[in-house]
């Protein structure tokens, strides 16, 4: 199973939108926590080019926030992309 991250901030209710949508499908991820401002936050942005949070990846691939990874759970490819 390739890795899922997701970039996340405590008081983001999206973060816990797609960490909840993961732990129900039961998809282990990493939480990465970054905040505004930060030098993570900083790459981050100069990485994907998204300035909002969650930003969610499987493996090297970024795909996207919470409606983005919904989309892709409900359309059945989220579960192609963790597949090695």
């Amino acid at each position: 199973m390739r890795p899922v991250t997701v970039y996340s901030d405590e008081i983001c209710t999206l973060c816990h939108s797609v960490e909840n949508l993961l732990n129900v499908r039961e998809i282990p991820y990493e939480k990465v926590m970054v905040q505004e401002g930060t030098d993570a936050y900083d790459e981050l942005v100069a990485r994907t080019g998204m300035k909002s949070l969650p930003q969610v990846f499987v493996g090297s691939m970024l795909l996207g926030g919470y409606v983005e990874t919904l989309a892709a759970d409900q359309a059945g490819m989220l579960a192609d992309l963790l597949v090695d």
